[in-house]
């Protein structure tokens, strides 16, 4: 039996839900849960509800790594003048280093960081300017 949303459609498999008359939004809701016939609305809205969630996710996730990567870098390397980007969990630092050293430390202290896929160095080790 194909009945969606109406109150007064019964089907077979509701029967053990014998409760009072609900207002219409209950019986709504209700029917959207157990019946079979429910089941593709279902899951065309879950398929909505979860494409706006990873899209979401993945946005935070990626904001996330490099505020993970940033904060790594300025507890390991303080003072350093590092920008961090992400580009899908491709980790590309720039700027400026005072050393080799540091430039090495970075990439180690951003490939420790989960998430990180791969690091790319395109920071260049110069002198810092002392004001």
């Amino acid at each position: 039996m194909v009945c969606l949303f109406t109150p007064t459609c019964t089907s077979t498999t509701n029967e053990a839900a014998q409760v009072p008359a609900k207002p219409a939004s209950a019986t709504n809701e209700t029917a959207k849960v157990p019946a079979t016939e429910a089941t593709p609305l279902a899951a065309t809205t879950d398929t909505k509800v979860k494409t706006g969630s990873e899209k979401t996710a993945a946005t935070k996730v990626k904001s996330d790594l490099k505020t993970e990567v940033s904060a790594k870098l300025n507890k390991g390397l303080p003072g350093n003048k590092l920008q961090v980007e992400n580009k899908e969990g491709e980790i590309i630092l720039k700027g400026t280093a005072t050393s080799a050293e540091e430039l090495k430390k970075a990439e180690t202290l951003a490939k420790e960081v989960q998430g990180v896929k791969t690091v790319k160095v395109e920071a260049k080790v110069g002198t810092a300017k002392k004001q």
